[in-house]
């Protein structure tokens, strides 16, 4: 890592579905059981897997256009099953975890920004051992989701950082949209939810095919 003085960065801003945690395959999976258990069209998985990192009500809205608002609770119950169902067999992408205990012991704050609610990241992060890992979370139910800037708005006031000194790290459009707004600087993911040409046009600081090239390009340019 470099050293303190030499740092762009002081804020590390994680997603976690698809960034750290390798589960895109389970939710949109989740999804599309969801609406074929309430007999409604069933989107394809390029389809099911744009929506993930926007909040519930946004996603719902984006995969099931035609599905009235007063069933939206019957489709996320049944989401929530298949979901539910499939989380303990989630794993971290390799070497995230070590990654992130380097990071946090350079002297990085380290912080995440998602989709999910907050009883479902704080219990993936038990899941995961990482509670205390990071120095402040934002969820989708807590503010604004979502591309609006809220979430990293939030950190950094909380954290005292400008957004000179903010890095956003996701692998959806939405992170860096999201990153955008609130006049951070962004990096791609390449092996997560959203095709690489998508993340391309808003212009991210490099395009990252795995945790082992984030760990690298952190550690050169972090």
């Amino acid at each position: 890592m470099r050293s303190a003085e030499d740092r762009r960065f002081r804020l590390i801003v994680f997603d976690w579905d698809g960034t750290l945690s390798d589960s895109t395959f389970i939710i949109a999976r989740s999804l599309q059981d969801a609406l074929r258990d309430m007999g409604e069209p069933v989107p394809d998985e390029m389809a099911a897997r744009f929506v993930i990192g926007l909040g519930l009500a946004d996603a719902l809205r984006t995969v099931a256009p035609g599905l009235p608002a007063h069933r939206h609770a019957e489709l996320s119950a049944y989401y929530r099953k298949h979901y539910l169902a499939r989380e303990d067999d989630i794993p971290l992408f390799a070497g995230a975890a070590a990654m992130l205990e380097d990071l946090d012991s350079a002297g990085y704050f380290l912080a995440v920004a998602t989709g999910k609610s907050r009883a479902g990241l704080d219990r993936v992060l038990r899941q995961n051992r990482l509670v205390g890992r990071f120095h402040a979370t934002r969820c989708a139910d807590e503010g604004r989701p979502k591309p609006h800037p809220d979430m990293l708005l939030h950190l950094m006031d909380r954290l005292g950082v400008e957004p000179r000194e903010t890095l956003m790290i996701g692998d959806t459009t939405h992170d860096l949209e999201l990153a955008r707004n609130a006049g951070v600087s962004a990096l791609a993911v390449a092996y997560g939810a959203h095709a690489v040409d998508g993340l391309a046009r808003l212009s991210p600081l490099a395009m990252l095919h795995s945790i082992g090239e984030m760990r690298e390009w952190l550690g050169q340019n972090g």
